[in-house]
């Protein structure tokens, strides 16, 4: 496919591409997206190995759109290719763990001393108030019988956003692509080691919320030692919780009369 590509392409003025060519370049695109979201979802998981047919399956795309996607993969390091294994999602070790979070703060150091300054006092309010929400929900969960089906997808939008919404108004498509890469590593991390949980959850809003009133003052050196004391906490979260005690605080805990191993 992708000589006929060029072959289609070759014959097209400079600039122009093919309707084939785009179709290619779409369905790539919409392979990779489809690779971040099964990462988000945690269907896909670190060191799981895995085939190009079984890719193909799981994200419902052609076995050319995932070839062409594997390049894009390899060069983020979230895959690499093992003789007669196939792919294997990258594996989480202290080094990754280290690189990821040293490149997330390199990054967001720099884009909030530029979000301090351009965004609006309406646009940080409406984030406070979205982060106030969960933190109101996460509070009630201590109520009996409550639940909340949907808080820990909200939580995990809600804070991820304002960390995207930060690099992302510096207009720069590199960095942004760079740290959205660096992300998905992260997000394997968490997926390993960590995640939010009712536990986690209330504090890291909090840590945000006293970092969203620093740049609601427009007090650069404050915002930026709370971002940092925040990435610096989720370091500290995966490197020191066992991922059985974390999926545990998600668990219901049987009752006396219910107290059975479920094998």
């Amino acid at each position: 496919m992708k000589s006929a590509v060029r072959t289609a392409n070759a014959k097209m003025p400079p600039g122009r591409v093919t309707a084939e060519g785009r179709e290619v370049i779409n369905q790539r695109a919409r392979a990779y997206q489809g690779f971040t979201q099964q990462i988000l979802s945690g269907k896909i998981r670190s060191g799981q190995f895995v085939s190009q047919r079984e890719l193909m399956t799981l994200l419902d795309m052609p076995l050319a759109a995932v070839r062409e996607m594997i390049p894009r993969l390899e060069a983020g390091g979230l895959i690499k290719t093992v003789p007669q294994r196939g792919l294997q999602i990258a594996h989480v070790d202290l080094k990754l763990i280290h690189n990821a979070f040293q490149v997330r703060s390199l990054i967001e150091r720099e884009a909030v001393q530029h979000f301090v300054r351009i965004a609006s006092d309406s646009e940080l309010q409406a984030i406070a108030a979205s982060h106030q929400d969960i933190l109101e929900r996460a509070s009630a969960l201590s109520q009996p019988l409550a639940r909340d089906v949907t808080l820990l997808d909200d939580a995990q939008a809600v804070d991820w956003g304002l960390h995207d919404r930060l690099v992302d108004a510096l207009g720069n498509d590199i960095l942004s692509e760079i740290y959205r890469v660096n992300s998905l590593r992260v997000r394997l991390i968490k997926l390993e080691h960590s995640v939010i949980t009712p536990a986690r959850l209330i504090p890291a809003m909090q840590e945000h919320l006293c970092f969203i009133a620093a740049l609601l003052r427009r007090d650069a050196p404050e915002a930026t030692r709370l971002l940092e004391e925040h990435i610096n906490s989720a370091r500290n979260r995966v490197m020191t919780a066992p991922l059985e005690q974390v999926r545990s605080e998600w668990e219901p805990q049987p009752t006396p009369s219910t107290s059975r191993k479920i094998t």
